[in-house]
């Protein structure tokens, strides 16, 4: 039997710079994995099975497209019986169905012993989802294209203390690009890019908000009022810097250390994880 922990992660920036002549918009994200975790499980089975706590069907879940994906690509007649434990929320824009398919597809190259290598699995992960490459890929990367194009940054081992909160009700990501109000620019994103990179690196976070937005974050708050609540919430409790990740509806905050962060979560009426960024592989 082979386990894997599949991360979830946060955008620390999205910017949208214009729509692609594909209908798909540009993206230009730093996205980086934090430590909470959806747990798999893959062991040689007769057929290809998955079982789940997850609400989504078997058979409409990404894992089992992964799956599917992996075994006809390659044209192995093995099988494989795969477990998926959720922690990480649905509709949340922390990637949790990214990540599970991600991991699903090195688990079952290793399972099965195809000895693909990581670009074959970047772009057969490209077909199931944007955000799949990153997974794949590293730690902390800047997102381009429709967010398959992975450059990974080196964020020198820092690390950050984040509290993340999550209303009851979900986003789609297809929503949310509907919903976009206005486009960054991509003079205005690569001019900010760069800056905010190096007030990560540096560990200056209150350098962070001037630079540093979420292009889908007007559309969603404009619908779900509640994020700015959230937003409101996590500022009041010490947060350094706030912003909603990916399409939402999470909302994280960075906060000096563990501790405040901890207690920011405190009481706080909506689901909340206290988490730390990941810059080592080793730690999945």
């Amino acid at each position: 039997m082979l386990s894997l922990r599949a991360p979830a992660k946060i955008n620390w920036f999205l910017f949208v710079p214009g729509r692609r002549d594909d209908g798909y918009h540009e993206i230009i994200s730093l996205m980086q994995c934090v430590d909470l975790y959806d747990g798999l499980t893959f062991e040689p089975f007769d057929a290809l099975a998955l079982e789940s706590d997850c609400p989504i069907p078997a058979h409409e879940n990404i894992v089992w497209k992964a799956a599917l994906l992996l075994k006809e690509h390659s044209g192995t007649g093995r099988g494989a019986r795969v477990r998926l434990e959720k922690n990480i929320p649905l509709e949340a824009g922390l990637g949790g169905g990214s990540s599970d398919a991600a991991f699903t597809l090195i688990g079952l190259n290793r399972l099965w012993g195809l000895g693909l290598e990581t670009a074959e699995l970047s772009a057969l992960g490209a077909k199931l989802g944007s955000d799949v490459p990153f997974f794949i890929n590293g730690c902390c990367s800047l997102a381009t294209g429709r967010g398959e194009k992975i450059e990974p940054v080196d964020m020198g081992g820092k690390e950050f203390s984040v509290l993340i909160v999550k209303p009851e009700f979900g986003v789609s990501a297809g929503w949310a690009y509907r919903a976009l109000r206005s486009f960054t620019g991509l003079t205005k994103a690569n001019d900010n890019i760069k800056l905010f990179i190096r007030a990560l690196r540096e560990g200056e976070l209150s350098a962070l908000e001037g630079l540093g937005c979420n292009d889908l974050e007007g559309g969603v708050l404009a619908a779900f009022p509640e994020i700015g609540r959230i937003k409101a919430a996590l500022k009041s409790r010490g947060a350094r810097y706030v912003l909603m990740s990916g399409s939402g509806s999470s909302v994280f905050g960075v906060f000096p250390d563990g501790e405040s962060a901890r207690k920011a979560g405190e009481g706080i009426a909506w689901w909340c994880r206290s988490v730390r960024t990941i810059c080592e592989r080793s730690l999945f």
